[in-house]
């Protein structure tokens, strides 16, 4: 239990400290924000710092942080370790940068921003990686929603309409509809501030219950720093791949700047962003923590967590609440399952709109403009829906991951531009780049290709895109 209250110190001095050193180098001032200066009533609408925090929470963690903590949780306390670092020197960085360069050129989405400081060819590709990942995520948060709600129906007993998939489909997109097509302060701005709370109150009731019942006892990372995944799998690049949310994820910086263009100022960009990264963090380190003490440890192995999350990440979650907070516990895991996967799903198609109109140039003010992006969309999101899903979500890890290295890659070619310090960004992009490498080489689901060549491969790459950027640096001073 110490080694868990030193990283949830850690996390908290990190916002303050390593915080505070990110945002003086990148030094916010008194200039007018895209929200004031561009203001369409639409996606450029000014918000309260407290609720552009809230929001920028929920659109970036959804169930992220729950999920891939319980997952990494499979391989002991060892996971605190990539949570806690992950989130303030990684995490933290991406997405405060991924919003404040949004902030600096007008709002623009993350594919923009990196065509800017990285070239039109690399603008394309990430044109592509966050429309796929953001139609990806989108339709994974209507399916399994959807799917959610008819076990809970069919569980109370109740049939026919009400226990057709389909159906609840169908109603989640009509939703997604409606969200990503009108002003952001309509529904985001009123409603997600208070889910955004709840996902806070669901994990202080998870770190409430462990400490207050003797039966549960948080492992300590020096006594099990060892992999207790049951499987084997390799805490080597799989772990970091698989705690995304949590640690750094690529998917937050297509959301960064949906709360950029709501900003009155620069100066709040500490709070939104790197605040709300950190807040994930402390999340992810709780249900990591419940995951790593509430469930059976044989032979060494996390077998107990194995065990329940056979039945799913939604049981997982169920059985946590349940045996921390009872029947509160039980209604709050109901909320967060159903509510938070969609809360997120939406405004990854509203993202997803948004980049879409910054690459073809579209004006958004107009309503017609905007249903011209809404109806293809949903439209492709409603045929993805109805694919199988662990073809959908196979290669979501590692796009996901690499879109963080993409986003790293950019901020420090932004800093070398600014005559600032690079490294804050560079050194992380560098480590990402080598998790994202390694797993595509070594992955079932990628190359496979074995740890053998994987690593290696993958470091050795990893060292090849810093020289890379390193001599584009060098050539830039030279032109």
């Amino acid at each position: 239990m110490l080694s868990f209250i030193i990283c949830l110190l850690l996390l908290i001095g990190g916002y303050f400290v390593y915080g505070n050193f990110v945002n003086n180098i990148f030094s916010p001032d008194d200039r007018e924000t895209p929200a004031v200066r561009i203001n369409d009533g639409v996606d450029y609408v000014v918000m309260p710092q407290w609720k552009l925090f809230l929001i920028q929470l929920l659109n970036i963690a959804g169930l992220g942080p729950i999920f891939g903590a319980l997952q990494g949780a499979l391989w002991g306390p060892v996971v605190f370790l990539w949570i806690t670092f992950g989130t303030i020197f990684a995490g933290g960085v991406h997405d405060f940068f991924s919003g404040m360069m949004s902030e600096r050129n007008d709002g623009a989405s993350i594919s923009e921003v990196c065509g800017i400081y990285l070239g039109h060819l690399m603008q394309n590709v990430m044109r592509v990686f966050s429309v796929v990942l953001l139609v990806m995520v989108g339709t994974v948060f209507a399916v399994g929603p959807a799917g959610l709600i008819v076990t809970l129906f069919g569980n109370s007993g109740v049939s026919g309409l009400l226990t057709n998939k389909e159906f609840w489909l169908w109603i989640i997109l009509a939703y997604y509809f409606i969200a990503t097509f009108i002003s952001i302060d309509k529904i985001i701005g009123k409603v997600y501030p208070l889910f955004g709370i709840c996902l806070i109150i669901m994990a202080l009731g998870v770190a409430f219950g462990i400490f207050t019942k003797p039966e549960y006892v948080i492992p300590e990372i020096w006594a099990n720093f060892r992999n207790m995944h049951p499987s084997a799998t390799p805490v080597w690049s799989f772990m970091f791949i698989t705690v995304a949310c949590g640690a750094i994820s690529g998917f937050h910086a297509t959301q960064s700047p949906l709360m950029a263009r709501c900003m009155k100022s620069e100066k709040q960009g500490h709070f939104v962003f790197y605040g709300a990264m950190v807040c994930e963090g402390v999340i992810a380190l709780i249900w990591a923590a419940a995951g790593c003490s509430l469930y059976e440890v044989t032979g060494g192995l996390n077998t107990g967590l194995a065990e329940i999350m056979k039945n799913g990440q939604s049981a997982a979650i169920y059985d946590v609440c349940k045996k921390t907070m009872g029947g509160i516990g039980i209604a709050l895991a109901m909320l967060g399952v159903i509510a938070c996967p969609i809360t997120s799903g939406d405004t990854a198609f509203r993202s997803a709109r948004l980049t879409l109109a910054d690459w073809f140039k579209i004006d958004q003010k107009a309503w017609k403009n905007r249903l011209l992006l809404c109806v293809p969309l949903l439209g492709v999101g409603a045929i993805v829906g109805h694919m199988d899903y662990s073809i959908v979500w196979r290669y979501f890890s590692w796009t996901n991951q690499t879109l963080a290295m993409i986003v790293l890659w950019t901020a420090s070619m932004y800093l070398y531009k600014a005559k600032k310090n690079y490294w804050i960004t560079a050194v992380p992009a560098t480590f990402m780049s080598a998790v994202s490498m390694t797993y595509f080489f070594c992955a079932s689901e990628c190359l496979n290709l074995g740890t053998a060549v994987a690593y290696p491969v993958g470091i050795v790459l990893a060292v090849v895109f810093l020289g890379i950027f390193i001599h584009a640096t060098r050539k830039q001073q030279t032109a």
